[in-house]
Order: structure tokens, then C-alpha cells, then sequence
């Protein structure tokens, strides 16, 4: 039994060291998302049509709801599935579009934060999976 705790006691504090990153690499950047244009929105806008601004706050607003529910135990699980998807939105833009791996010359910083909080987000899913399922006979119920 000690070695049961052990590991729970472990499952936690990696889940919420994961939480705690997403949630703090996803407001951080918010400051620069909510106060005007940006490099990486501007060059996004141009290469897709998308105007800027509801483009960029939209990302923001998720980004906001992510790193809210990451830090609820109830919904970390989810919070993690939702982090790593709009962390898998910036690696493709980022692979896939003009944008670019290194859009600021700086090394490719905002590429390499964007894969590690992807990795965070499907660790924190994968630690709060239990979460996750015991979300799915209750939707299949719904659709029955």
C-alpha cells in the first residue's frame, strides 16, 4: 500500500508541474495577444486573409479558458487535451505557413515552448486520464 501512495503522491505533483507550466506559458504570452498586433498574427493575417484582430483574440481567449482549466483539478484532464491542441495549431502555423520555425531570429524560442507545452498538455491528459473516461459513458448516454 505505501507504494500506492507513493505513486499517486508522484501522479500529482507531475500533473500539477504540468498544469502549472501551461498555465503560466499561455498567460504569459497573453499580455502581447490582448494589448495589440503582433509579428507572428500579422504575418498569419496576411498569409491566410483572416483579419488580425479577431484572429488574435480569438487565440487568446482560448488560451485563457486552457490555462483555466488546467488548473482545476476537475478539469485538467480536459485542460490538457485543450493545450495540446492549440499548441498543435501553433506547430502546424509554425511548420506549415510562412510563419516559419524562427519568425523572431531568437533560435526558434516561440516553436520550441509551443512543443514542450503540447508535451505538457498530453502528459497532463494522459496523468488525468481517468478524468477523460469517465467522461465518455456519460456522453454516450447523452446520445443514445
Amino acid at each position: 500500500m505505501p507504494q500506492a501512495r507513493h505513486t499517486t503522491l508522484l501522479v500529482n505533483l507531475l500533473a500539477w508541474a504540468a498544469a502549472i507550466w501551461i498555465a503560466y506559458e499561455l498567460l504569459y504570452y497573453e499580455q502581447f495577444k490582448l494589448t495589440g498586433p503582433t509579428l507572428i498574427f500579422d504575418r498569419l493575417s496576411d498569409w491566410s486573409g483572416i483579419p488580425e484582430k479577431p484572429f488574435r483574440l480569438f487565440v487568446a481567449g482560448m488560451e485563457i479558458v486552457a490555462a483555466i482549466l488546467v488548473l482545476i483539478p476537475r478539469t485538467q484532464g480536459f485542460g490538457g487535451l485543450f493545450a495540446a491542441g492549440i499548441m498543435g495549431g501553433a506547430i502546424f502555423f509554425h511548420l506549415f505557413t510562412p510563419l516559419g520555425v524562427d519568425p523572431y531570429e531568437d533560435g526558434g524560442k516561440l516553436f520550441k515552448e509551443a512543443c514542450f507545452t503540447f508535451s505538457m498538455g498530453l502528459l497532463l491528459a494522459w496523468l488525468r486520464r481517468d478524468q477523460l473516461l469517465a467522461l465518455l459513458p456519460r456522453r454516450a448516454a447523452v446520445a443514445a
